[in-house]
């Protein structure tokens, strides 16, 4: 998926329009929940050597909250799947979108990103 196909889903999905909570960038955005205000996906532009690549040209990523077993899992197991730039490394994965992952992975994780934030507190706990 490239980076306009992520927000095309995510807007015809989830009823959510990017948003561009940063200062003077207009490359790095997120798509949160309407009600609780959550980040659910963070979309960036970064060099590529932050994740370990022997370049730096610029890359895009979509990181994720996900099930820290499955981030194991994909890390492992998977080029282009990253524990997290920029957020929580046991809870939030981070997948290159040059790589050539099928469309319906990324959908699925989004979904499962979407549903793990949007959780309901109870009894001062997440």
């Amino acid at each position: 998926m490239t980076r306009d196909e992520v927000f095309d889903y995510v807007r015809d999905t989830f009823g959510v329009e990017p948003d561009f909570p940063f200062d003077m960038d207009f490359v790095s955005a997120v798509a949160r929940h309407p009600e609780n205000k959550k980040w659910f996906a963070l979309l960036m532009r970064i060099p590529a050597d932050k994740l370990g690549h022997d370049y730096s040209d610029e890359i895009d990523i979509l990181t994720l909250k996900s099930d820290p077993l499955l981030i194991d899992s994909l890390v492992e197991n998977d080029k282009g799947f990253h524990r997290a730039y920029h957020m929580n490394k046991r809870q939030w994965l981070t997948i290159e979108l040059k790589e050539n992952f099928a469309d319906e992975d990324i959908k699925y994780l989004l979904g499962l990103s979407y549903k793990l934030t949007n959780r309901k507190r109870k009894n001062g706990s997440s």
